[in-house]
């Protein structure tokens, strides 16, 4: 019983450990097809979807979108891929 307790605790200090190397990452994506007020909606619907996404802005104004993700979960190529399936390809925009 006292070595399935320690098990059960060495794993449980091992996934807190892999959780701890999960940073929050931004990242500006320029989005140029965007072409109606409506865009954005479409858009943020699709990176909302991406597993690991915590939040969404995005301006139809500058074509861009800033997205907030667990990059642990995901990556810059899903969060493109996403705006490319919904029909507005992307790429990460430079400071």
């Amino acid at each position: 019983m006292k070595t399935l307790l320690n098990l059960a605790c060495c794993l449980a200090l091992a996934g807190a450990s892999a959780m701890a190397l999960a940073e929050p990452q931004t990242v500006t994506l320029s989005v140029p097809g965007m072409d109606c007020a409506a865009c954005p909606i479409t858009i943020k619907k699709a990176l909302s979807k991406v597993d690991g996404v915590a939040r969404v802005e995005v301006s139809f104004e500058k074509k861009q979108a800033i997205v907030t993700f667990d990059n642990a979960r995901t990556t810059l190529a899903k969060l493109t891929q996403a705006t490319a399936n919904a029909g507005y390809p992307s790429s990460e925009k430079k400071s």
